[in-house]
Formats: structure tokens, C-alpha cells, sequence
């Protein structure tokens, strides 16, 4: 995984055009790059955000922000009530009780 400036980027290798090719992950924007080496792939991804960051500037449009920390989760009405109850419980809101629930989720995850 590669990080420039809060964006992080999924790099693979094709063997047959002996060429890496990565692309932003974190935003809905489409950010690509490539590279034949490491520094050559590491200047291209640091080279196309910082045109996708100008690009945005001259149109005067605030560029795409990686993870604003809100998103939208939709479920079931008794998945609802259950998490309303169990946030309750715990005496939390029920932002808070499953803000807590992800992150520990996603460390877990992701072995942190």
C-alpha cells in the first residue's frame, strides 16, 4: 500500500507489459499511475496526485477528501432495533456504540 497526502493507492505488476500500475483507492475520483521500477512507480503516484490536487484547483472545485469519516449503512429494521437496544445498554449513542463496534472490527481485520 502506498499513502501521498491522506491518498493510498493498490499497486499491481503486469508481467506481460512489465509495468506496475497503481491507483488511488480512497477516493470515488479515478487517480491512476504506472512505473517500470519502485522510484519510478513511487514519482508517478506522488506526480499524479498532486495534478489531480492542481487540476481541482484551476476548475475551483474542492478536490475529493479521503474518508470524510461519515457513510451511509443501510439495514434491517430489526438490525435497527437490535443496535438502537444494544447502544442503550451500553449507554452510548447509537453513533458512538457502532463507531466502537467498526474500529475494533477493523483492527481485528486488519491484525492492528
Amino acid at each position: 500500500m502506498m499513502t501521498y497526502k491522506g491518498y493510498m493507492a493498490h499497486v499491481e505488476y503486469d508481467d506481460e507489459a512489465k509495468v506496475f500500475h497503481g491507483e488511488v483507492i480512497n477516493t470515488r475520483d479515478v487517480i491512476t499511475f504506472q512505473g517500470r521500477s519502485v522510484d519510478e512507480l513511487e514519482q508517478a503516484f506522488r506526480d499524479s496526485v498532486d495534478d489531480y490536487l492542481d487540476f481541482c484547483r484551476e476548475r475551483g472545485e474542492e478536490p475529493e477528501k479521503p474518508y470524510s469519516g461519515q457513510f451511509v449503512v443501510r439495514v434491517s429494521p430489526d438490525v435497527h432495533r437490535d443496535i438502537a437496544l444494544a447502544a442503550k445498554r451500553a449507554g452510548k449513542s447509537m453513533n458512538a456504540w457502532i463507531a466502537e463496534c467498526l474500529e475494533r472490527d477493523a483492527k481485528a481485520a486488519l491484525g492492528s
